[in-house]
């Protein structure tokens, strides 16, 4: 039992993770009640109470789904879109993404335009605007940029993208706080179903196995 016990905390540490989905920034990609598996050898994992890394074997890539811990609150791990990579010019216009000037097609992404005001956590982009700061800029939901990412730097967006807490507001990301790589759905129940026991009477089937794309 004690080997079982130590086999299953080494997987654990070092190879996956599950997450549950408890917010809906990433729908419809993933809904409240999916259980995520999450690869977590693909972007290297660190060692318990040192310092210390496990490489990786791939790096980061542009429209990968990925867990993170947030700059912005230590006590969360973060699920959303990798769209911006060090060097990357991004910009939105009421809603549409553009990426090294050109739009960019995003099939998963879900857009509100409704209601959209200057919001002044979004002044950290100044600093990386192209061109360079500017104090007329005032940046909304929908229509902020260009900006261009540093090196070293990631920029995450939900695919709800009006009801998402991401990179817009609370800014780039470090390679380091990547935990690992979403890979497919192996449980999803409609957690907001009126029925009792929903895990088990509102099971959304169709779902189980479903790859994270």
């Amino acid at each position: 039992m004690a080997v079982a016990l130590g086999i299953v905390l080494i997987l654990r540490l070092f190879v996956f993770q599950t997450f549950f989905i408890d917010s809906g920034s990433m729908q419809n990609t993933l809904l409240v009640g999916d259980f995520v598996y999450v690869n977590r050898l693909a972007m290297g994992s660190p060692i318990p109470f040192t310092n210390l890394r496990i490489p990786g074997y791939s790096e980061p890539r542009r429209d990968d789904v990925l867990v993170f811990d947030p700059p912005h609150d230590d006590t969360l791990t973060v699920i959303k879109r990798l769209i911006g990579m060090p060097g990357d010019t991004l910009e939105m216009r009421v809603g549409q993404l553009y990426l090294n000037g050109e739009p960019r097609d995003e099939p998963y992404a879900i857009n509100d335009t409704a209601s959209d005001s200057f919001d002044p956590d979004m002044l950290w982009q100044r600093e990386i605007l192209l061109g360079g700061p500017r104090d007329d800029y005032r940046p909304t939901r929908d229509t902020w940029g260009p900006l261009v990412i540093p090196e070293g730097r990631y920029m995450v967006l939900g695919d709800h993208r009006w009801d998402s807490l991401d990179s817009r507001y609370w800014g780039l990301l470090e390679r380091w706080r990547f935990r690992g790589r979403a890979v497919f759905i192996y449980f999803s129940y409609d957690r907001g179903a009126m029925r009792p026991f929903p895990w088990l009477t509102e099971v959304r089937g169709s779902r189980i196995g479903d790859r994270i794309r």
